[in-house]
């Protein structure tokens, strides 16, 4: 930890900022969200049909909405947005302690989720503009404090909402109030990167123009996407495996905590140790390959368990459904670790200096798009697995996934497309 604490350290005192507001913004955010559906469902007693449009809303205005809050990180500034973002978070949360009605927590959720689209971009492309040559190191560290939110903010919501739900919001609300009032105070002032580039239309369609038009940026976005499906299966298919096997008792909760926990604790003592690593004998697009390859083989664990008979007695039966999967996540956390930093790299480089968070945006649009399409295929193969007894077909897709994207991402660095990922300044 003190050598981490000494690599935050020679960071300027904005990026040092940057990371900490990471940390508190997934701290108040993971803190509520994990226990929203069972708050809408049992103690409001909504339908799940209604359950499941608001929780689609704040998805929906959160990852439709990004390419509209980098666009307007670009024009306006990056703490703007920022502050933006957080202030409604604000509100939205302490709205969703007041309210019962539908049509009110589809707009409160609604607007937590612009939020997230507001900021997200920002941050990002402010904390590459800061961090300058040495931004795969910064968003390495970012990883670490990103994790360590996700990590520690459900231990803190189960205590909140073990008493109430609502005190749960409100301490939500009051973590992004202090976030607000500490950025308006401390975070300086940065400008939009495209605006030191001479001749740049400014206008939004030149902005679009040039976002869209980049043709190398767009094909790395779609490659990236099967890397978002492959790390969201920490929340789909493994808890679902985990619970098919160890029923719904005692062993699946556990084994279900023990994915996030490790996945959290694997990213937060590793990250700048394997992205050091990486620095030292890949290339920005090798290590992002690598990554995609680490996260396609996390699956062969659980590829490889569904030729072992499913033990009769309790304590095998519960080995077999926690240890591949707990594999799975671990190495689904050291994929991510590896390509994280330089994928977010890349897409400055690729970028060029010009429109930085609107690329961002766009990116977040693009990926968020394939892990809902990716979740659909994925629950649907699940489903078509189990009634046709087929259940190493699921992780051999996955695997399959994980191999397609990294070869794709292989194919655009040889082709050139990623020649000018290369660690420049923003």
């Amino acid at each position: 930890m003190r050598g981490l604490a000494g690599q935050v350290r020679s960071f300027d005192r904005s990026v040092q900022l940057l990371m900490a507001n990471q940390f508190t913004i997934n701290l108040g955010f993971y803190m509520l969200m994990p226990f929203l559906a069972q708050y809408l469902a049992g103690t409001l007693g909504l339908a799940a049909w209604a359950v499941g449009l608001v929780l689609g809303v704040r998805n929906f205005s959160q990852q439709g909405m990004f390419l509209v809050g980098g666009a307007l990180a670009d024009r306006l500034g990056y703490k703007p947005l920022i502050v933006a973002g957080c202030t409604l978070r604000t509100v939205g949360f302490g709205v969703l302690a007041a309210v019962e009605s539908l049509p009110a927590l589809v707009v409160a959720l609604a607007a937590t989720g612009f939020a997230g689209a507001l900021f997200n971009p920002a941050v990002r492309a402010y904390l590459a503009e800061d961090a300058g040559e040495r931004r795969v190191e910064a968003f390495a560290l970012f990883n670490v404090f990103y994790q360590a939110g996700i990590l520690l903010g459900p231990l803190l919501g189960l205590a909140l909402t073990w008493v109430d739900f609502r005190l749960t919001c409100l301490v939500s609300a009051a973590v992004f109030a202090v976030l607000t009032v500490l950025q308006v105070r401390a975070l300086p002032a940065r400008g939009a990167t495209g605006e030191a580039a001479p001749g740049l239309d400014r206008s939004l369609w030149g902005q679009a123009r040039v976002v869209l038009g980049n043709r190398a940026f767009l094909l790395f976005a779609a490659a990236m996407t099967g890397s978002y499906v492959l790390s969201f299966q920490v929340y789909l298919a493994l808890p679902l495996e985990v619970r098919r096997l160890g029923g719904d008792g005692g062993v699946s909760t556990i084994g279900v905590g023990l994915l996030f926990a490790a996945s959290g604790l694997v990213t937060i003592v590793g990250q700048t140790r394997v992205t050091a690593w990486c620095r030292r004998r890949l290339s920005a697009p090798a290590a992002v390959r690598v990554g995609l390859v680490v996260m396609g083989t996390a699956f062969v664990p659980l590829l490889a368990a569904t030729a072992v008979p499913v033990p009769e007695g309790a304590t095998g039966r519960a080995v077999l459904a926690v240890a591949p999967a707990l594999a799975a996540a671990v190495l689904l956390a050291v994929g991510t670790m590896v390509a994280f930093p330089f994928e977010m790299d890349t897409i400055v480089a690729l970028a060029g200096g010009r429109w930085v968070a609107t690329h961002y945006g766009l990116y977040n649009t693009v990926v968020g798009v394939g892990i809902t399409v990716g979740n659909l295929v994925t629950g649907a193969v699940l489903d078509a697995a189990r009634a046709a007894q087929l259940s190493a077909l699921p992780w051999a897709v996955l695997v399959l996934l994980g191999l397609v994207s990294a070869a794709a991402v292989r194919a655009l660095d040889r082709g050139g497309r990623l020649t000018a990922a290369t660690p420049t300044p923003a």
